[in-house]
């Protein structure tokens, strides 16, 4: 028996050990709580804090958006999105949704960055490509099968 006729079965049941469904609710809930937390840093109570919006004035700057637009959108997208993406409920518009602020922030805020957004897009390009899996309110609902 060779090292290949060895390792080749051994390499195909590793991957079946591992639930389908953890790998996409891992996904989900690792880059919805990153966002989450992010976005429990930018208000205080239910109002923005004006740090906030002096982060996105001066170290944040986006073009094409005034700073103010950009705090409020960025502050509702990321408390929105990750409560969604974390519950698996309009799931793959929220991995949309995260996956634009991801480009956002790589492009325009932090392109040095670029190791640990591709670990974020990564995990919501699964969830796009393969969905919020059977553990998840869209499966319930019946919302993606």
């Amino acid at each position: 028996m060779t090292l290949r006729t060895r390792i080749l079965p051994l390499h195909a049941r590793l991957g079946r050990l591992i639930p389908t469904d953890l790998v996409q609710l891992a996904a989900r809930i690792f880059v919805g709580v990153t966002f989450w937390l992010s976005a429990r840093t930018k208000v205080e109570g239910l109002s923005i804090k004006p740090s906030t919006f002096y982060l996105f004035e001066h170290e944040y700057a986006l073009p094409l958006i005034p700073p103010d637009w950009a705090a409020v959108l960025a502050t509702l997208g990321e408390h929105a999105f990750s409560v969604l993406i974390i519950a698996g409920l309009c799931t793959r518009l929220s991995a949309a949704g995260l996956l634009a602020m991801t480009a956002v922030i790589q492009i325009f805020v932090y392109p040095e960055a670029w190791v640990l957004h591709g670990t974020w897009a990564a995990s919501l390009l699964a969830v796009l490509a393969y969905g919020p899996g059977r553990l998840s309110v869209d499966r319930l609902l019946r919302l993606d099968r």
